[in-house]
Order: structure tokens, then sequence, then C-alpha cells
């Protein structure tokens, strides 16, 4: 790296994303699990789930004013490497310097009161779990899930982060590439974004499940009163309603035996004739035979 006057030479987007990619290919060979983030697109995320991380950051004045930052380097694919796990991020970028930056993103989980207040806001509201992952999310669930300091996304004092540059800010560009990176890898897996914070997707479901079951109860209980209510009618206007139901079924399988007879009829009949000439044929033969000798005797 070489300077002109106290900056850094310049170096195109293009090269930027050359040199990425070139070290890319040489860290796959000796890790080949290592997953970069590639953007590919205009947009850094294209999902609620990732435009929704990406909005909560700059939402923050903590945030605001330094993760732009990032934007450049996560969009030439600095971000060589990055992994979600529970409460943690890992991820390698590539700065002025040949050897990757090593970043790491401790996230606090989800507070369990703040929890079940988020699953009771969204109860009845999800129709699936494929359309909660799908980001088909109804608004005023989306207001419960992204609001400042009660929904699901973190603030600035549940994220801790470090970085191993020289760089003495406590937000360097490097943990901003990596915070958008995130975003762009909820675009692939929002699933990911649970594990991140530590609570179960299953749970926001298993809210919605309960909730039907009670609407079918409901439903259920509402037809027995009407079931009820048939009969007292009937008993009021002498009716018997079994015997109305066994005469409309019974109807309906005599109508199926007399068209099965004449068929078994027809099939007997012909298997009897066959049988019948089947018999005459030979016992013809046999009298002739017996008729010849007879006339020889009588001739002398």
């Amino acid at each position: 790296m070489s300077f002109d006057d106290g900056y850094p030479e310049y170096v195109s987007v293009g090269e930027r994303k050359r040199r990425a990619a070139r070290k890319i290919e040489k860290l796959k060979k000796k890790n080949p699990e290592i997953n970069p983030v590639i953007i590919k697109g205009s947009q850094l995320s294209e999902t609620w789930w990732g435009k929704a991380w990406n909005k909560n950051l700059e939402a923050y004045a903590d945030y605001s004013t330094r993760i732009g930052r990032g934007r450049s380097y996560v969009r030439h694919g600095a971000v060589l490497d990055l992994r979600i796990q529970p409460g943690k991020v890992i991820a390698q970028v590539l700065g002025s310097r040949s050897k990757p930056y090593s970043i790491e993103i401790d996230i606090d989980p989800v507070p369990e009161i703040q929890w079940e207040k988020l699953k009771r806001s969204c109860e009845g509201k999800l129709a699936s779990m494929a359309t909660l992952l799908a980001g088909k999310i109804p608004v005023e669930m989306q207001e419960a899930l992204t609001k400042k300091g009660s929904g699901l996304f973190p603030s600035p004092k549940e994220i801790k982060f470090k970085c191993n540059c020289p760089d003495w800010a406590s937000m360097c560009k490097h943990i901003a590439a990596v915070l958008y990176g995130i975003g762009s890898r909820l675009d692939d897996d929002p699933a990911l974004f649970f594990i991140l914070r530590k609570v179960h997707v299953d749970d926001l479901v298993s809210e919605l499940v309960n909730d039907r079951t009670r609407s079918m109860l409901g439903k259920a209980k509402k037809k027995t009163e009407r079931v009820i209510e048939d009969s007292d009618i009937a008993a009021m206007f002498g009716i018997d309603m079994e015997q109305e139901v066994q005469q409309v079924k019974k109807k309906p399988a005599q109508k199926r035996v007399a068209k099965k007879q004449p068929v078994q009829k027809k099939t007997i009949k012909k298997e009897t004739v066959q049988n019948k000439a089947v018999e005459k044929k030979p016992a013809q033969k046999k009298t002739a035979r017996a008729k010849a000798p007879a006339k020889k005797k009588s001739s002398p």
C-alpha cells in the first residue's frame, strides 16, 4: 500500500472486487466452508427481514453516523466470511492489508418478558410459518416486531463487537460491513434471525395454532347448539328424524341390488348353454358306431 500526502492510494471499485474475489478463492482452498457475503443487486437487502434489520440499525443515532462506512465494503465483497450462531456473529473482512481482519459481534438474547409480550401481540396474526419467514407479515405485527425498545430487533446497548484492526473508533468500517452483511444473510435464510436472538420461531406459530384451536372449538360449540335446537324442533312437531334418515339410506341400496341381479343371471345362462353343447357332441358319435356292426350280421 502506497501513500500520497498522507492518504492511501485510491483503489477503484472494480479492483476492490477483483481483490476480494481472489482472496475468497485463496481462503476456500484452506477452508471450503467459508461463506462470503455477495451483494448481487443494487440494494443491500431485498426481503422484509433484511431491510428491517438494516433499518433498525440506521434508526439509532449511535449507529446512523458511523454504520454507513461499511456499505461500500460489503458492496465490494470485502466480507469474506460470515457465520451466524446463537447470540454471536463471526466474520472476516478484507481491508487495506492482505490478511483479513477478524470480527466478533455478540448480541444479547431477547428478554423472556419481552418475548412473552411479543407472542401475545402477534397471536392470531400469522397465516403460517412459511408466510412469517417470507416476510408476509401484517402491518400491526410488523410494528410490534420492529418497535424500539420492545421489539424483536436489537438496540445498540444489546450489541457488543470487536475487530483486530488498528482503527481507534468504537465501530470501524469492518464491523459496519459485517452488520450490513447480516441483513444480506437474512435474505437467504430468515430463520437465522431467531437463532441469533436465541428465541424459537415455533413459539409464534404455536400461539397461532392455539388461537385457531380455540376458534374451532367455539365453532364446534355453536354447531352442537344448532343440532340440539333441531332435535327440539323435531320433538315439537312429532317428526322422527332417525326413521327419515334410515329410509333415505335404504332406497339407494335397493336400486343397486336390482341392477346387479340381471347381470349374474345372464352369465349363468351362457355357461350352461356352452356346457350342454359340449356334452351332446360325444354322445352322437357313440350312437353311430354302435349301429354299424348290427347291419352286417343281418345280410347272410
